[in-house]
C-alpha cells in the first residue's frame, strides 16, 4: 500500500483534505487541476460507493496519462446513473458496451488505437461485479489471455444493484438479496459459491493485479497510476459499498469499506505476473460482526433467532484471508 507520513502537529487537522500540503504531495482529488472525469449531474444514490470509486479511478488515470484516455463502460449501475439519454456526466471519451462484452470492446479500442499509431492514448474498461464476475467473465479472461493493453476495473458492490439487488458471483455468503432464500434454516446466499476474480487474474499471470477500497483514497490513486506504467492487461478490483442494496446508512459507505479491510474479509494487495508483491496490512483488527451489523442484508443473523454459527463461519473466512495474505503486522499474528 502506498503511504506518506505527515505529522498533523506540523500541518493541522486540515491535512485530512490535503489543502495544507505542498501541491505535489496532494491527492489527485485535492488538486485544483483534477479532471472531474465523472462530474455533477449524475443520478447515483446518496452515498454511492461506485460513484466515488469511478471518480477516484478515472481522475487518477487521467492524471497519469496527461488526459490521453478512453473509457469503455459495460452496462450496469455506473452506466445507467451517469448517462440517462440524452445526458452524460462523463468528461472524457467514453463508450457504452453491452453487459457482457466490455473487456472485448475495450480490447478492440486498444487495438484500433495501436493500428492508428496512437499508443499514447490509453484505455480503461470498467464494470460492476455483474459485468465482471459473471456476464463479462469470458471476455475478461480472453482479454487477460491475449494480454491486451487495457486496465480493466471492477467496481464490486457485491450484487446486481441496478436491476433490483440480485445475487452475483461476488455476493458474500449469508447476505440476503432479492433472489436468495428468504426463509428456512439458512436464509441468504449459500456458502461455497462465487469466485475471486483477483485470484483468477493472477492465475493468468498478467502484468499487474491489485485490489483497493474507496476508504483509502491515496492507495487507490497510487494503484491506478502504477497500473498505467505497465503495458498489457491489468486488473483492478475496487470494493464499493452500496447503501441501497446492502441496507446500510448512506453516511457509512467509507466506514463499511474500511471495516471490510480491517476484518480481513476483503484483502488489499498487489500482484505482478501472478505473484503477490505488496499487502496492505490491517491497522486495527476488528471482528466481522462489526462489519455485518450495520447492514440489513445480514440482519437475520442478529434477530430474534440469532445465528452465531453463521457469523463464526464468516469469521473463519476472514481469518483464512488474514493467514493467506499475511494481513496482520509482524508480531500480531
Amino acid at each position: 500500500m502506498a503511504f506518506q507520513q505527515i505529522k498533523l502537529y506540523q500541518t493541522g487537522t486540515f491535512v485530512a483534505g490535503n489543502r495544507l500540503l505542498d501541491p505535489e504531495q496532494r491527492s489527485v482529488q485535492a488538486r485544483t487541476g483534477r479532471s472531474n472525469s465523472l462530474t455533477s449531474g449524475h443520478r447515483a444514490c446518496r452515498g454511492c460507493g461506485e460513484a466515488l470509486g469511478a471518480r477516484y479511478v478515472l481522475d487518477a488515470a487521467m492524471r497519469a496519462t496527461d488526459g490521453n484516455l478512453v473509457a469503455v463502460n459495460s452496462t450496469g449501475c455506473l452506466e445507467v446513473f451517469s448517462t440517462p439519454y440524452p445526458e452524460s456526466s462523463w468528461q472524457l471519451p467514453w463508450l457504452h458496451s453491452l453487459f457482457g462484452n466490455g473487456p472485448a470492446v475495450a480490447a478492440g479500442v486498444a487495438a484500433a488505437l495501436r493500428a492508428q499509431g496512437r499508443e499514447d492514448i490509453r484505455v480503461v474498461g470498467q464494470a460492476g461485479d455483474g459485468g465482471t464476475v459473471d456476464i463479462g467473465f469470458g471476455t475478461l479472461s480472453g482479454m487477460f489471455e491475449r494480454n491486451d493493453d487495457v486496465l480493466f476495473v471492477c467496481y464490486d458492490n457485491e450484487g446486481y444493484m441496478n436491476t433490483g439487488v440480485q445475487r452475483s458471483g461476488a455476493t458474500p455468503p449469508a447476505a440476503t438479496t432479492a433472489n436468495t432464500k428468504a426463509l428456512g434454516g439458512t436464509p441468504g446466499n449459500v456458502f461455497g459459491q462465487g469466485k475471486s476474480v483477483p485470484l483468477i487474474a493472477m492465475a493468468h499471470e498478467i502484468p499487474y493485479v491489485a485490489t483497493a477500497t474507496v476508504a483509502e483514497l491515496r492507495d487507490l490513486e497510487y494503484k491506478v497510476e502504477k497500473a498505467m506504467t505497465f503495458r498489457g492487461a491489468r486488473y483492478l478490483h475496487v470494493f464499493v459499498p452500496c447503501p441501497l442494496g446492502w441496507g446500510a446508512a448512506s453516511a457509512d459507505t467509507v466506514k463499511l469499506a474500511r471495516l471490510a479491510k480491517e476484518t480481513g474479509l476483503f484483502p488489499v494487495f498487489e500482484a505482478e505476473a501472478g505473484t503477490v508483491t505488496e499487502v496492505s496490512k490491517i491497522r486495527r483488527q476488528v471482528p466481522v460482526e462489526d462489519y455485518l451489523r450495520p447492514q440489513k442484508r445480514f440482519a437475520h443473523l442478529f434477530g430474534d433467532q440469532p445465528r452465531p454459527d453463521v457469523v463464526a463461519r464468516l469469521q473463519a473466512r476472514a481469518d483464512r484471508n488474514i493467514a493467506r495474505f499475511g494481513l496482520l503486522p509482524e508480531g500480531d499474528e
